[in-house]
């Protein structure tokens, strides 16, 4: 049988199949430590992907190395096809794997669930060290590369030992004992102490102490700690803000990088250690080593792995450095002696270069005057995004629409070149001929029978649900957080921290609220409090899916129906329930684990919602577009059929018993209900999923669940 792989690319292969593989491995050791960082500061799908992509290659490409290596070496210099003198070199290359399967400082694990698989990392380390101990015999006696080998042994064997030792620590187990073990001694010390008067990221690094038990559901514990501090509403809203910012980011670096381990006493020690060994290594390559006998191009490939690994730990370095960990490490020490007082003076420097991360606000004209977060791409702790989902706008199949229409500068400058270069006008015209050339072809028949085809063919082939979840992840817009919102937000807290009589009584009414505590604030006759009552009777379970569903179609036919605001406050609450409906039900569409609720089911209501406006449309002839005709016509003339229950029917019953209300009234009324289920799903969701988004740039219901605890408004579950 004729091999179909010609001689010439096996040929290639043999002689280079090492070599890409080791440039290959450190190309990934790069991206992970300049991309990995990032993750926690931007929802780009992008990034996340290059970052997941490489993550997930890292390994693989490392143990692949490591495998091509030891084969290589078992053939004897007699039936190698290069000097054993090359082979030594090669060898020499596999304690460099090892520090690659260590990892960057930046990223140990992708999710959280990969440090619960240390064993299997401890696995692979035993293994991997006993084939590179292999690889190094064989070489023996007379390898002149003994020394460096040995030393970056020394070198690779840390940084592994680093990696699984961060996985280990960032385990659930060992997690909630350590840190069990620190909320007793705080308990016993009394030694944590807020001071209003210190800069926010030491600020946030003290709650952090406090509040980090959290993730674990350690709430009777963390209930138990003692700490001296002011009440959280004293902050302003954009301090509070970047305290909880500064807070994530160490949820972040905890549990996905080696923070904990770099940090420590003993990951000091190993790192310089480590450090001093590449360069003793290359030093001794350099100088003591005769490069006769090796390929020149393996020469700069060792070269290349030298300058790589003191690259990925110099990056590292200042990593560790400009930490928020390392701030909070070395500040709010009020120990008067000489080491009390450096480490302070150490912690005002560094604070010149932390405080660069530090929120910014940009002012901008959006139909009102706004400023909206816009911290430097480098420089985030989160994307400070709200993401943003309209059910009328994917039902009509109309792009998705931005309140807060701010364009980037790249934006701007392609937006001015088009229009200074005319390219503008030659799409118009190609647009006017392509419409001429459907209509006189009468292409519009053929697409209205395709279209018709194709509903049967997605029928039958059950893609129903692969092409509702493609259409919904394409009318997903964002909007950047306004400090209007998150002041609205922050005060919405506030508020409810200090009406509350009876602590208990008052968190776990709050928490049980999804727009009854509104609702009983602003509705004097109780017309509205009846008619809710009077709906969720009607359903067998009432969640917090029908509540955020009907609430959002409500406020979607309110908002495109309703008139010009002239009014600054009541078009403020108008637009913030705007960007908080669409919120919400992008969490229940896209993220519903935040919610508490499943995937599957809000999908559905969703979809019935959906079906029933078509079904209304189509029965009375009408097309669904623009989006305001549309809202006026289902608001005047929907009827539900006789269907008992119909989502759409009670929201638009809804809206217009709001409508009843004054325009004022209406839009603040339903801004603070938005909070108030913004808030329930925040207190009902589970840590764990919280600390799940710190990876992929966040969500606003993260911080809201953090002002909630911050306020001492979620109630306790254990």
């Amino acid at each position: 049988m004729v091999n179909p792989i010609p001689d010439s690319v096996r040929k290639i292969w043999d002689n280079c199949n090492i070599r890409g593989v080791i440039l290959f491995s450190l190309s990934l050791q790069m991206v992970l430590i300049l991309f990995a960082s990032l993750r926690n500061g931007t929802g780009n799908k992008l990034v996340i992907s290059v970052v997941w992509s490489a993550y997930l290659l890292a390994d693989w490409v490392a143990n692949f190395g490591v495998g091509l290596i030891t084969e290589r070496a078992r053939d004897t210099p007699d039936h190698s096809k290069q000097p054993a003198e090359n082979n030594e070199l090669l060898a020499f290359w596999v304690p460099f794997l090892l520090s690659h399967l260590g990892s960057p400082d930046t990223i140990t694990a992708f999710a959280l669930e990969d440090n619960e698989f240390w064993p299997r990392h401890l696995f692979g380390f035993i293994f991997q060290v006993v084939a590179a101990v292999y690889v190094f015999l064989l070489t023996l006696p007379g390898n002149k590369l003994f020394i460096p080998t040995i030393l970056m042994f020394i070198a690779g064997v840390i940084k592994y030992f680093e990696r699984i030792l961060a996985l280990y620590l960032a385990s659930v187990e060992k997690f909630r004992e350590s840190t069990l073990r620190e909320l007793a001694e705080h308990y016993q010390k009394r030694d944590i102490v807020i001071k209003k008067d210190r800069c926010y990221l030491e600020v946030g690094c003290q709650y952090f102490k406090i509040f980090k038990g959290i993730l674990l559901e350690l709430m009777s514990n963390f209930k138990r700690v003692n700490f001296a501090g002011p009440f959280f509403g004293d902050f302003s809203p954009e301090d509070a803000l970047g305290i909880i910012e500064v807070e994530l980011n160490l949820v972040y670096e905890v549990l996905y990088t080696k923070i904990q381990v770099t940090h420590s006493v003993l990951g000091i020690t190993l790192r310089l250690i480590c450090f001093g060994s590449v360069v003793a290594a290359l030093s001794f390559f350099y100088f003591h080593v005769e490069k006769h006998g090796f390929f020149e191009f393996d020469v700069c490939v060792t070269y290349a792995l030298f300058l790589g690994a003191m690259a990925l730990d110099i990056i590292s370095f200042f990593f560790l450095i400009f930490s928020d960990w390392t701030l909070g490490a070395l500040g709010n020490d009020d120990n008067e002696s000489r080491l009390g007082n450096f480490k302070n003076r150490i912690a005002s420097i560094l604070q010149r270069f932390i405080i660069l991360k530090s929120p910014r606000w940009h002012s901008h004209s959006g139909g009102g005057e706004s400023e909206v977060l816009d911290t430097p791409f480098l420089l985030r702790r989160w994307s400070g995004s709200v993401a943003g989902l309209s059910w009328i706008t994917y039902w009509v199949e109309a792009p998705p629409s931005r309140v807060q229409k701010v364009n980037s500068y790249l934006h701007l400058l392609i937006i001015d070149f088009v229009h200074r270069s005319g390219v503008h006008k030659i799409f118009e015209d190609i647009t006017i001929a392509t419409n001429k050339l459907i209509q006189f072809l009468r292409i519009y028949k053929i697409i209205a029978l395709l279209d018709f085809n194709l509903e049967k063919l997605v029928a039958l082939f059950g893609l129903g649900d692969v092409l509702f979840d493609i259409r919904i992840k394409t009318s997903i817009s964002h909007e950047p957080l306004t400090k209007e919102l998150w002041r609205f937000i922050f005060d919405e807290m506030k508020r409810k921290a200090q009406y509350a009589d009876d602590p208990e009584v008052g968190i776990k009414r709050i928490c049980s609220a999804t727009g009854d505590c509104t609702l009983q604030e602003f509705d004097t006759n109780g017309d509205l409090i009846a008619f809710m009552r009077n709906m969720s009777a009607t359903y067998r379970d009432f969640s917090l899916i029908e509540s955020v569903i009907i609430w959002h179609v409500a406020t979607e036919l309110l908002y495109y129906t309703a008139e010009k605001v002239s009014n600054e406050k009541t078009y403020n609450a108008r637009e913030l329930s705007k960007i908080l409906s669409d919120y919400m039900l992008y969490l229940l569409q896209l993220k519903p684990a935040l919610l508490n609720s499943t995937a599957s089911f809000s999908k559905f209501r969703l979809r019935d919602t959906c079906v029933e406006a078509k079904k209304f449309f189509e029965e009375k002839s009408l097309k669904p577009n623009p989006v305001k005709f549309a809202c006026e016509k289902i608001m005047l003339e929907f009827n539900a059929w006789e269907v008992l229950l119909s989502v759409l029917n009670d929201a638009i019953k809804l809206a217009n018993e709001l409508q009843k209300l004054e325009k004022d009234m209406k839009w603040e009324l339903v801004s603070k209900v938005w909070v108030e289920l913004l808030s329930y799903g925040a207190s009902h969701c589970r840590p764990k999923a919280h600390a799940q988004q710190v990876t992929s740039g966040g969500e606003l219901i993260t911080f809201v669940w953090l002002l909630l605890l911050h306020f001492d408004l979620v109630e306790p579950k254990s």
